[in-house]
């Protein structure tokens, strides 16, 4: 195992101890033992700068499952360090933060450390992870991490429900997912991302292109709150605001943008591809941005902002793939947008991470994230107003901060699309920059929310549960941190140009990125139209702000019932509800019920399988001749197996079906199969003693004469169902020699082998002998359970006696 491998894994491995720590060092927040492993770790990832900056790759495999292709091969290139920055980076503050958010006497702060650890642990596997099926192993393991951080308060309905929303609709994300790269694994034969890229060109003219990418961008829409896959973020912010400043803030909710990142290169040429992708980021935009100024918890204005920068960075990485078809074209102005894309990504975590903490900060020393009972907070908690203006400045996109250089490079790249001439861009492309434009104005209306309305007018101590005042300072660092970053980050645009922003790029789009492209942000072009588009979100944002109560309504105008919030909840329930009667009419109780259910299906599945794939053949050319006796015997079955349907007592039929076993053995002896004769002999004898002994217990059967024709009827015709089937399977498998036998193989290495002149023993015991163990496991586990429950039977019979 490498280093790389430890660094990964290390966050698992430190779960383990977690407990131990808590439990030896109570006196100590637990919090301040695991800060170490994410700063170490940032520590590591950085190491990689100078690499991934030459365009250079550092890979790291380990065997997994060599025989099915999958190893565990890590790579880091320039989007995968930049994800992996974010992710220890972010998580350093989250942690230090969380060390004076949350209470070592009133919190579980083991299990809070052993959820964040396992998530970010998965987040590394996710980014770093070179083969699909470990990258989605992972995948599926953030979903699992996050819903436990999510209910972390699990007391509380609230924390229940939303982390019940945020697994169901992700995971139902990550089969699809799955679903993908399986597809994709059948086109490239192969698991490797990056093989995957080498053969793209080949790829889209598969018949499995279209399903593989719409199952890919599935999975990556419900991971990143996409439109109509959002409506688990809102719910998501019952977690402690630690957990939503990590999880939405740079990891999880980021998970989705980099997967299609990542696979750009792959599917990137497709025209479906750039549609569904800037289209769907631009609702999401909008739809999110317009939600925003609906709530008045502080968490739900951020949860939906959050929801429209990630529509935002979307629509630029579905933009972005325009560029590939011009790659001819000077300064390709397309390639912009996947540097704004990333650009904006980096952004994002700086000034959403700090607005996070500074509304968990309000919550922390006010009680309440009401904005209708908040105001007037900047006069007692200065340095948190400070933080909060320099965050929500920033996504409002207002200069000199970070948002607003990628904000303008988002605009840019919206006007730039009326000048794109495939795929109907030059027609429906005029929607974008109109839609981009009027998201805007939203985001920067519910950016004054975030701060003004809090920390500007009266203080209504009266309506706060908590006296308030300025949090601790240790409280505070992460979030100025953050909000330095913003400043450093907005006056020095070029500082992560070249060392961060170009090999990222690079990774999205390895085609383009050659000696020629470069990376300059600069923060002033000129009275350019991003600029005059500014100017107006700016000039319409403060309008719309200062008159919010008179139009505020119209954002009202859906019912509730009809929203999709709604449709979850009502297709929770009939989902309950179906699930309900479905189960009560499968599972009565009744034996024969069950039976009816398997045989019926048994006899349905394979019947139309063998009809659906023209399966039944009769090659009559392998029978072996029958004799006489072999005709007797049968004859002797076939008339005991029908004497069974007129016995008029169960002793009867068990007799008569032991007549039936015993011919059968009889058959083996014929068939010169003396060992399975003898097996057949011992079982027959042990089952018709066994049936004798329990059905001498049961209540007297009821006269044949009373059961009704129908019954009688459908038993009849499922009996002849199953034994049709089982006869036209085996005469088909009799008649298809698909492949040599083996028994060839047995008779020359039994000997040899195992040093046994007995194939079928030699079989049972060395051969399958592990099969054959855990048969005698499972025999043995049952027998010491009859035995239990007899010795349970005769005990309580002492005690009544």
């Amino acid at each position: 195992m490498s280093l790389l491998h430890l660094a990964v894994l290390s966050p698992f491995l430190l779960a383990l101890i977690v407990p131990l720590l808590y439990k030896l060092f109570r006196h100590i927040h637990t919090g301040w033992f695991v800060l170490i492993l994410p700063i170490l770790l940032f520590t590591y990832f950085s190491r990689f700068i100078p690499l991934t900056k030459q365009g250079d790759v550092m890979t790291e495999r380990a065997a997994w499952i060599p025989s099915l292709g999958i190893h565990v091969d890590f790579y880091v290139d320039g989007l995968g360090l930049l994800f992996a920055l974010l992710i220890t980076g972010i998580g350093s503050l989250v942690v230090l933060y969380s060390v004076f958010y949350l209470s070592k006497e009133k919190e579980r702060l083991n299990q809070f450390y052993v959820f964040l650890l396992l998530f970010m642990g998965a987040m590394l596997g996710v980014v770093l992870s070179d083969n699909l099926i470990v990258l989605y192993t992972f995948w599926e393991f953030t979903s699992l991490s996050s819903f436990l951080l999510i209910g972390y308060w699990n007391e509380r309905e609230r924390s229940r429900y939303g982390a019940q929303k945020s697994l169901l609709i992700t995971v139902l994300g990550g089969l699809s997912l799955l679903g993908g790269i399986i597809l994709l694994s059948i086109m490239g034969n192969t698991f490797s991302i990056r093989e995957l890229i080498a053969q793209s060109g080949q790829l889209m003219d598969h018949s499995l292109f279209t399903p593989a990418l719409l199952l890919v961008l599935l999975g990556a829409f419900t991971k990143s709150a996409q439109f109509p896959f959002h409506i688990w973020l809102p719910d998501a912010m019952e977690a402690p605001t630690p957990v939503s400043a990590y999880l939405h803030s740079a990891t999880m909710v980021k998970a989705g943008i980099y997967i299609v990142a990542r696979l750009s290169p792959v599917f990137a040429e497709s025209g479906l591809w750039l549609w569904l992708v800037s289209i769907t980021g631009l609702i999401t935009l909008f739809w999110g941005s317009c939600s925003a100024i609906k709530q008045t918890d502080l968490k739900g204005i951020l949860a939906f902002s959050t929801i429209s920068q990630l529509g935002l960075i979307m629509s630029l990485l579905g933009l972005g793939a325009a560029a590939l078809h011009y790659d001819s074209m000077g300064g390709n102005i397309y390639l912009a947008a996947t540097v704004a894309a990333v650009f904006h990504l980096i952004n994002h975590a700086t000034f959403k991470g700090s607005l996070f903490m500074v509304a968990g900060i309000i919550d922390h020393e006010t009680g309440t994230r009401d904005i209708k009972k908040l105001g007037g907070l900047m006069q007692v908690m200065p340095i948190t107003f400070t933080v909060a203006i320099i965050g929500a400045f920033s996504m409002a996109g207002l200069p000199p901060f970070n948002g607003f250089l990628s904000k303008e490079m988002f605009l840019a790249s919206m006007v730039n699309v009326l000048e794109l001439d495939i795929f109907n861009m030059d027609t429906w492309g005029v929607l974008f920059p109109v839609i981009a434009w009027i998201a805007s104005v939203f985001t920067f209306i519910y950016s004054m929310i975030v701060v003004l309305k809090p920390f500007t007018g009266n203080l209504q101590a009266n309506l706060l549960d908590r006296k308030p005042h300025e949090a601790p300072i240790g409280m505070l660092v992460s979030p100025i941190i953050l909000a330095l970053l913003v400043i450093v980050f907005g006056i020095f645009p070029n500082l992560l140009a070249t060392s961060i922003i170009k090999p990222a790029v690079a990774g999205i789009q390895p085609s383009l990125a050659t000696e020629d492209f470069h990376v300059h942000i600069a923060f002033w072009h000129g009275f350019t139209p991003e600029v005059w588009m500014t100017i107006g979100i700016i000039a319409l944002g403060i309008l719309l702000y200062k008159t919010l109560p008179k139009w505020q309504r119209i954002t009202q105008v859906v019912p509730e019932r009809l929203s999709l919030n709604s449709l979850y909840d009502n297709g929770l329930k009939g989902l309950e509800r179906s699930s309900s009667s479905v189960m009560k009419l499968l599972m009565t109780g009744s034996l024969r019920t069950y039976l009816l259910s398997i045989f019926l299906f048994f006899i349905l599945s394979l019947g139309f399988t063998i009809y659906w794939k023209d399966a039944f053949t009769l090659d009559t050319g392998h029978f072996a001749p029958i004799g006489f006796y072999e005709l007797l015997l049968a004859g002797v079955i076939v008339v005991a197996a029908i004497a069974i349907l007129f016995a008029k007592s169960r002793l009867t039929s068990i007799i008569i079906l032991g007549a039936v076993g015993y011919a059968i053995s009889l058959f083996f002896v014929l068939l010169r199969a003396p060992d399975l004769a003898l097996t057949q002999l011992v079982i027959e004898t042990i089952s018709v003693s066994l049936f004798l002994l329990c059905f001498f217990h049961l209540p007297l059967m009821a006269s044949r004469k009373e059961e009704r024709m129908t019954f009688r009827l459908n038993n009849a015709l499922i009996s002849i169902g199953v034994g049709v089937i089982v006869t036209l399977i085996a005469l088909s498998a009799h008649s298809n020699k698909l492949f040599d036998s083996i028994s060839s193989y047995y008779l020359e290495n039994a000997y040899k082998e195992a040093g046994g002149k007995n194939v079928v023993n030699v079989i049972l015991v060395d051969f399958r002998g592990l099969d054959t163990m855990f048969e005698i496991t499972v025999l043995s586990i049952a027998a010491l359970g009859i035995f239990a429950m007899i010795k349970l039977r005769l005990t309580r019979g002492k005690a009544k006696s």
